[in-house]
């Protein structure tokens, strides 16, 4: 039932080979204490029999098919972008929302008009005594992680602000969006959100954390947890995220704090720590440091586009580099910290 005065809340959830888990998800979004809801639902080419599982068990879902795997921020704009409500959730399908989910993120980004964006209270579906992400820390080279990642569930229990909110599932508010603009679509996948958020912040919107919005997430489920791909989409996409906002000066100070992180890296795939000792578990260290090569030639193949982006960026920026810089104090990690992380 629609309570008097609600907004229209749309739930955009990218699906792709999700026939495993989207029930899961659809099913809680069924549940939820907050109406009214759209349910979107754009299907990234899928293989498997998830879109005609969706039609047949959730005919109420708006279903958007499209002809190719568009990535993370392909195909969330599409949802968005058919979107009618006043907030827009970005959802995977591999997580599952507690009842209140919703209207605790909409109680939340309500507080304040500057609030662009709400933050959930991330759990590792079947390890729910362990954090996913209580929004997103980020590092002085261009680097994010989800914070307090692989941490004990039981902290992060205050409401509050962070550097912004993890894709995983978060609330926008549709006039930021209208404002920034949308996902940028050449990362493909990995540091969309960070990119927004960095986007939201140098325009001055902020994000805040509600930690009554739970949410269980299978996590990495449509990919490998560390797979060569992942591995070169986030290293890509973290320099062009560094090029695209930092100011000259962090551009510079960032080739350090990069080879601090390198550092911390190369002893963690030595001793088998962090992500890089996950992955070369798996492959090889040469494999490792071929896949960085790759991610950094990349970039400056591409380098004229993203400079361009960066002067697109630079004329709509509404705070100082002094702001920027009180970034990384409040809301930032050390190179160990980030490296140690899985």
């Amino acid at each position: 039932m629609r309570v008097s005065g609600s907004p229209l809340i749309s739930v955009v959830v990218l699906n792709w080979n999700g026939v495993h888990c989207v029930e899961g998800c659809l099913v809680s979004l069924q549940a939820q204490s907050y109406h009214p809801l759209e349910i979107i639902v754009v299907d990234n080419a899928s293989t498997d029999k998830s879109v005609d599982f969706i039609r047949m068990n959730f005919p109420e879902v708006k279903m958007i098919l499209n002809k190719r795997n568009l990535g993370f921020a392909g195909g969330n704009n599409i949802g968005i972008k058919a979107s009618r409500g006043r907030y827009i959730m970005i959802l995977n399908n591999d997580a599952r929302l507690d009842p209140d989910c919703i209207k605790e993120l909409k109680r939340s980004i309500e507080k304040d008009k500057r609030y662009g964006a709400s933050a959930s209270k991330i759990l590792l579906n079947g390890k729910e005594t362990l954090l996913d992400a209580a929004g997103i820390s980020i590092y002085r080279d261009g680097l994010s992680i989800g914070r307090g990642r692989l941490e004990r569930a039981d902290q992060y229990n205050m409401e509050g602000e962070v550097f912004f909110a993890s894709g995983c599932a978060c609330l926008f508010r549709k006039e930021m969006l209208d404002d920034i603009g949308l996902f940028d679509e050449d990362f493909f996948a990995y540091a969309d959100d960070t990119d927004m958020g960095w986007r939201a912040r140098l325009a001055g919107w902020r994000c805040i954390y509600n930690p009554k919005a739970i949410v269980y997430h299978l996590h990495s489920a449509s990919s490998s947890a560390y797979s060569p791909l992942k591995v070169f989409l986030v290293e890509r996409n973290r320099i062009s995220v560094a090029i695209k906002y930092f100011p000259f000066r962090l551009l510079i100070y960032g080739l350090f704090y990069t080879l601090g992180r390198y550092f911390y890296q190369a002893y963690g795939a030595l001793f088998k720590k962090g992500a890089a000792g996950k992955f070369t578990q798996e492959f090889s260290r040469f494999k490792l440091i071929k896949i960085l090569l790759k991610a950094h030639i990349s970039v400056l193949k591409n380098l004229p586009t993203i400079f361009q982006k960066r002067s697109q960026e630079k004329r709509k920026r509404r705070i100082s580099n002094k702001e920027i810089y009180g970034l990384f104090t409040r809301f930032g990690l050390s190179a160990k910290e980030i490296a140690f992380k899985e």
